[in-house]
C-alpha cells in the first residue's frame, strides 16, 4: 500500500502539471516532483494506460485526455493502483485453524477493510482535478500576497 499512495500522489501532482502546461516533459515533472525522470515516465505510462492522458509522437509534453472536471480522484488511484481491481487491504492467507484468532481473524476484519474501501472510494470520486489545481492556485495566491 506505500507504493500505491506514493504513486498516487505523483500522479496527482503530473496531472496537475499538465494541466497548467502540456509542454511539461517528463525531465521538468520530475524536477517539480523531485523524482527520477524513469519514475514520472512509468507513471505517466500508467496514466495514458488509463486513457487520463494523450503522448503525442514526436511532440513535447502530454495533454489531458478529458477536461479536469471530469477526472477524478478515483480515476488516478486506479490508474496507479498496482492490480487496480484488487482491495487496498489484504488479508494473510491460511491463518492457523487450530488457533481461535486464526480461525476467526478474516472473517472478523474483512467487513471492516471492506467498508474502509468503500469509504475511501466514496471520497476520491467526488474529488475532481479541476478541484485541486484550483485549491493549488487559491494556495498559491494567499501565499504570494505576504
Amino acid at each position: 500500500p506505500l507504493a500505491i499512495s506514493t504513486r498516487f500522489s505523483v500522479g496527482i501532482h503530473i496531472l496537475s502539471l499538465i494541466a497548467t502546461d502540456e509542454k511539461m516533459t517528463s525531465d521538468l515533472i520530475a524536477g517539480s516532483v523531485n523524482t527520477n525522470p524513469v519514475v514520472i515516465r512509468k507513471i505517466m505510462s500508467m496514466l495514458k494506460k488509463a486513457d487520463l492522458i494523450e503522448v503525442r509522437p514526436g511532440v513535447a509534453g502530454a495533454r489531458l485526455a478529458r477536461p479536469l472536471s471530469s477526472i477524478t480522484l478515483l480515476d488516478v488511484y486506479h490508474a496507479v493502483a498496482v492490480v487496480p481491481d484488487k482491495e487496498l487491504f489484504g488479508v494473510h492467507a491460511a491463518p492457523n485453524p487450530d488457533c481461535p484468532v486464526g480461525r476467526n481473524i478474516q472473517s472478523t476484519v474483512t467487513p471492516i477493510f471492506e467498508l474502509a474501501q468503500s469509504a475511501l472510494e466514496k471520497v476520491l470520486a467526488h474529488v475532481t482535478l479541476d478541484d485541486i489545481v484550483n485549491e493549488i492556485e487559491k494556495k498559491e495566491a494567499s501565499s504570494s500576497k505576504g
